[in-house]
């Protein structure tokens, strides 16, 4: 694949606001159906949750990451062009959507609030030999960006969404799936977890997109605070292969799980 088309398919993408069906909650003891329910017990944890109540668009915007957040990245908000709609994706396996959404931004379920960012870091500076070109353009290229977006959720919404992308995660790590966005085709041939920490609870992968030479790496975050939940998609030009790799940007998921608190 080339530089210019991993670059416009990359930019494109962010990260999905997913979203899961209610589950069922666990009934009192039939023995005891009068009595109120003691500290800790399900009913009392499951008022807990859906007492959560989720961030408006204009407090994510204050909870979002600002230039100057992290050293060595130029940051700016995002705009309609970076998030799609449902309609303009398509996902060949059902199970697989909530990852291959993940690529475009594509909004899952209700989020009460939602907020976005660009995330580009800074060109290294590396000293290469006088005429080396090959190593110029890759450190050139050796840079990540990455698609910040929050959204948030009423009740236990924000645990649902995260229960939802490990599931299709797990679904989809072997044996590829396809997507689309208008007439954008890529194939996605393996999600690998990675490990990762963050916020109530995170979650990470690394993703491929083609095969053998023409494969491309990104990075997949997710992490949860109370009821926001924050998804970092991730792409560094200069890695490229299917042996390729790159750092997951830690600066940035740390400082942006610093400011949900």
């Amino acid at each position: 694949m080339r530089a210019t088309a991993v670059r416009r398919t990359a930019l494109a993408a962010s990260a999905a606001c997913l979203a899961l069906l209610a589950t069922a909650c666990g009934g009192s003891d039939s023995g005891d159906k009068g009595a109120s329910a003691a500290p800790g017990s399900k009913d009392d944890a499951g008022k807990g949750k859906s007492a959560i109540k989720a961030l408006t668009t204009a407090e994510l915007e204050k909870a979002s990451l600002e230039q100057g957040d992290v050293d060595g990245y130029k940051i700016s908000r995002t705009g309609p062009e970076d998030i799609a709609s449902p309609e303009a994706v398509t996902v060949d396996k059902k199970e697989c959507e909530p990852v291959g959404f993940a690529f475009y931004g594509v909004k899952r379920g209700t989020p009460v609030g939602n907020a976005g960012r660009k995330v580009v870091e800074e060109p290294k500076k590396k000293k290469t030999a006088p005429g080396d070109l090959k190593d110029a353009m890759t450190g050139a290229l050796d840079m990540t960006s990455s698609l910040v977006t929050l959204a948030s959720y009423d009740g236990d919404g924000a645990e649902k969404n995260l229960a939802e992308l490990r599931e299709s995660a797990a679904a989809c790590a072997t044996g590829g799936f396809g997507l689309s966005m208008k007439d954008t085709k890529q194939t996605i041939t393996s999600i690998t977890e990675e490990k990762v920490t963050g916020g109530d609870e995170a979650v990470a992968w690394r993703v491929q997109m083609g095969k053998g030479e023409s494969a491309v790496p990104f990075k997949l975050v997710a992490l949860r605070k109370g009821g926001t939940v924050a998804t970092f998609f991730s792409f560094n030009l200069g890695a490229t292969g299917e042996k390729s790799d790159f750092d997951k940007p830690t600066a940035v998921i740390d400082a942006q799980a610093g400011k949900l608190g």
